[in-house]
């Protein structure tokens, strides 16, 4: 292949590689459970699973006679590991735009690696799929004259996934008005702002968190309300085309990396952490397993705080997931026949 695509990948295995061995050697954990170090010993899975990619992705740069499937099936296996080893990324930058840190920069360093790695090998998996289908690299099509590429004019979504996307945005709204309650002073879940902001010091927050609270302003509900305005871009046409309120931007189309990169990055941390931590309120509800009642006065005060706040995530997450999914197939740029 003449692709640049495979020879990145293949850097980036080499790199992920080596930051594995460097790790596993010196006994320095780079896989986390929330601030928990896992065992070294997973070190040596980013290892194994960048000599896999570097070993495909050579094979795929020179023309290997490998089975097309078997290298496709590699490929996309390589990329969902990696993106097992990103997950928590987008928590890790949230927690250093508002706090400055990190809990530990060794597993941050691990996530925005892996992460890098799901961009370069599903960048030469499309690639390689192309390639060897003889289809064009641009709409996936086979053709048989000279096209021209061209971008679908601006549409909304279908109305399921307007409907759906409604609903995701609407699940904030219980997180929110909790969040309100307690930075404006009120109480909640026996909980009340004074407590809120005591055990936001006890945590180590940061200056510019704290600022904002004493603002009135809660940083998770004003990310929230971020949140709510990328959904409903993905499945509004003011989502392709600069709206008018952009001033200089207006009319321009919206660069499709623009909302598709923290959409598919929210939608994937978002969705899987929002519906375990269902799965896990549920079950504490039910009392199959035990809860810890943490800061809260009550197990019941926990349990209401992870519905509102868990269960926002997990709606919002998949509702993402499904606008992220229209947006991509809308946007797509499309070949026409020239001349």
């Amino acid at each position: 292949m003449t692709n640049a695509s495979p020879y990145a990948a293949f850097g980036w295995a080499v790199a992920y590689g080596g930051f594995g061995l460097v790790t596993a050697l010196t006994g320095t954990a780079i896989f986390y459970r929330t601030a928990q170090p896992l065992p070294v010993g997973l070190n040596w899975a980013a290892v194994a699973v960048a000599v896999l990619a570097a070993m495909t992705t050579l094979a795929v740069a020179r023309g290997s006679r490998v089975p097309r499937q078997a290298v496709l099936a590699t490929l996309v296996g390589l990329c969902a590991l990696s993106g097992v080893a990103a997950f928590g990324l987008l928590m890790d930058v949230i927690t250093f735009v508002f706090g400055q840190t990190v809990d530990s920069w060794m597993g941050t360093a691990n996530r925005a690696l892996a992460a890098i790695g799901v961009v370069a090998l599903a960048a030469t998996t499309l690639s390689y799929r192309s390639a060897t289908s003889g289809a064009c690299p641009r709409c996936g099509a086979v053709h048989t004259s000279s096209t021209v590429r061209s971008r679908p004019e601006p549409a909304p979504a279908p109305r399921r996934v307007r409907a759906l996307a409604y609903v995701g945005a609407a699940a904030f709204l219980p997180y929110a008005v909790m969040k309100t309650i307690w930075v404006l002073g009120g109480t909640f879940a026996g909980i009340t702002g004074e407590d809120m902001v005591a055990m936001h010091e006890r945590n180590g927050a940061s200056e510019l968190w704290l600022t904002l609270d004493r603002w009135g302003i809660d940083p998770t509900a004003l990310l929230a309300a971020l949140g709510v305005f990328l959904i409903l871009g993905l499945v509004r046409p003011w989502g392709q085309v600069f709206p008018r309120w952009t001033l200089t931007l207006s009319g321009r189309r919206v660069p499709r990396w623009l909302p598709l990169t923290p959409a598919m990055i929210g939608a994937g941390t978002l969705a899987p952490y929002g519906v375990a931590g269902v799965v896990y309120a549920a079950l504490g509800t039910a009392g199959a397993i035990p809860i810890s009642r943490g800061d809260f006065p009550t197990v019941g005060d926990a349990l209401l705080v992870t519905w509102f706040g868990l269960g926002a995530f997990a709606m919002y997450g998949l509702a993402l997931a499904l606008a992220t999914w229209s947006y991509w197939r809308r946007t797509q740029p499309t070949c026409t026949v020239s001349g």
